[in-house]
């Protein structure tokens, strides 16, 4: 009786997790009408800003020893150089690092174990990071699939109008969706949202569009790709 009446009064797990997600997609909303009165250029501009974030977590790409060993003096210093570039951005949250990087092979190799001993962390950095920007993320790609409203675009060959805004449900199902939840929509809903897609692929070199069947995955991945050139995230 008890285990009945408990759902009754706070909801279902699902419901629950719904209710959780419903203040971000307020805050997405929020944000995205804010963003209808900004020009192009802003929403461009958030994303130049977030990638170039979660650039710093990519992996370092330096020479390997026995190639630096080999270097001359010019070359020894711009190998520092370039070392020094990507460990500036990152002393902040990473004070282990080094606080600079000579031009000596030692010095170099120092510098590069230490990257080394921190990438184990970038994966919770850049969760941290992605959950930091994800109302600004959703709603630019919201905003962007607004401004496409009412112009033509081809999908499959074929000619089409633009008529899609996101809903609030497809914005529940694309946060869950990122949070590592499985997401059941109904027919019609736009399970295919561009916004989980391309948020967790920010920081990756590309990411893999699935859906079925295969007209439906030709469809959708041309939609996504439209609203992500309109905010500049391909």
């Amino acid at each position: 009786m008890i285990k009945w009446l408990i759902p009754q009064f706070i909801g279902n797990k699902n419901e629950r997790e719904v209710n959780r997600v419903r203040p971000t997609v307020a805050r997405i909303n929020e944000i995205e009408e804010a963003l209808q009165r900004e020009p192009l250029e802003k929403l461009t501009g958030f994303t130049a800003t977030w990638q170039s974030h979660l650039a710093r977590y990519h992996p370092l790409n330096a020479p390997p020893k026995l190639l630096v060993e080999r270097m001359d003096e010019t070359a020894l210093r711009t190998a520092a150089q370039a070392i020094e570039t990507r460990l500036a951005v990152l002393r902040n949250e990473f004070r282990s690092l080094p606080s600079g990087v000579p031009a000596t092979v030692s010095s170099i190799e120092s510098a590069k174990a230490a990257f080394h001993q921190i990438e184990d962390d970038f994966g919770k950095s850049r969760a941290r990071y992605l959950g930091k920007i994800l109302p600004e993320a959703y709603a630019v790609v919201k905003n962007a699939a607004r401004r496409l409203c009412d112009s033509e675009i081809m999908v499959s060959e074929h000619a089409m109008k633009w008529e899609m805004v996101h809903f609030d449900v497809q914005l529940i199902g694309g946060i869950a969706l990122h949070r590592g939840m499985i997401a059941e929509m109904q027919t019609g809903e736009g399970k295919p949202s561009s916004r989980p897609c391309r948020f967790i692929s920010m920081p990756l070199p590309a990411s893999v569009f699935t859906s079925s069947p295969s007209t439906i995955t030709s469809r959708n991945a041309t939609r996504s790709g439209w609203e992500c050139c309109s905010g500049s995230w391909v």
